[in-house]
């Protein structure tokens, strides 16, 4: 039997323009703005990644205006060990800083636990954290580290514990895996080279292979999503247990358009209506804080755009 019952679900990070998650926060009133769009496009799951102060507006706005919203919320840990084969940073911490990460690490997790114990309404799940285990990871968390967590969480809450992580990461994390309630994965056709002809057969496959791999848990989907714009036809995609960009051939139609985004975001959201799946889109909003450019493709991934606009 599930644990979570099927529902629509989004990823919400409602940042605007000015605001990010070490500044300035949405207030009440903007949470409020998108709480009403998400209700009424039939949203019934967010998620979010942080126990911070935006998440907290959230809750007490799905509390105060008895929206019909439940949150999966977890923590975004610093790395705890160096990963040489990131892309995106060279990592050189000292051992003391590592510590002074774990330090914060759980910290982050007690303030989820009492954040979770506030709201236990609103909560509908928790998650150990985020992508912590690919080759290519920049917030590398050792495994025991994760399984540590995830009792923690089971010995503080009675909510069901999760975690959310890459198709290609769980076959890898098997331990951890059975200290889980549910199974959480990412798998992005967008990421992978795929046609958007092709992509929702792509999280077919994904769903078939780790509801193979884990036939005793409920399998979810926390993170599904196409770009809608890039600044260049290039896009960064997972080869193997490497992250690299590809660089098409000149002509080559762009990946990232809302023609393509429209068109996945309806046939998967089809298709994990009709099984019943549940499956957080990535991504509610788009948050143009996240690139050194607004036009990047991960600044881009949003049903709406900045402005609370639908894109299609």
């Amino acid at each position: 039997m599930d644990i979570l019952e099927y529902g629509k679900a989004v990823c919400y990070s409602g940042y605007r323009k000015g605001q990010n998650p070490k500044g300035e926060v949405p207030t009440a009133e903007q949470i409020a703005e998108d709480m009403e769009i998400l209700v009424r496009d039939g949203y019934r799951y967010l998620r979010m990644y942080d126990p911070n102060l935006h998440a907290r507006r959230v809750l007490e706005t799905i509390r105060e205006k008895k929206l019909p919203l439940k949150c999966l919320i977890g923590i975004d840990s610093d790395p705890e060990v160096n990963n040489e084969k990131c892309p995106f940073e060279e990592q050189h911490y000292t051992e003391e800083e590592l510590q002074q990460h774990k330090k914060r690490n759980d910290g982050e997790l007690e303030k989820l636990i009492a954040l979770v114990k506030e709201f236990p309404d609103e909560v509908v799940a928790v998650s150990v954290g985020n992508e912590n285990t690919p080759p290519w990871g920049a917030h590398t968390v050792p495994e025991e580290r994760l399984i540590a967590h995830a009792r923690r969480l089971k010995e503080a809450l009675d909510k069901p514990v999760t975690f959310c992580e890459g198709y290609f990461e769980w076959p890898h994390i098997k331990e951890l895996a059975k200290e889980m309630d549910f199974i959480s994965v990412h798998s992005y056709p967008y990421h992978y080279g795929d046609d958007v002809a092709d992509s929702v057969a792509v999280n077919k496959k994904h769903y078939a292979d780790i509801k193979a791999l884990f036939p005793d848990k409920q399998v979810i989907f926390t993170e599904l999503g196409w770009s809608s714009y890039n600044t260049t036809p290039n896009y960064f995609a997972v080869v193997g247990n490497e992250r690299r960009e590809i660089i098409p051939e000149p002509g080559t139609p762009r990946r990232a358009s809302v023609a393509n985004e429209k068109r996945y975001i309806e046939e998967v959201e089809a298709w994990v209506e009709q099984e019943q799946i549940i499956a957080f889109i990535f991504e509610a909003f788009d948050e143009l804080w996240k690139g050194p450019k607004s036009n990047s493709s991960e600044c881009n991934f949003g049903l709406y755009n900045e402005e609370r606009k639908k894109k299609w």
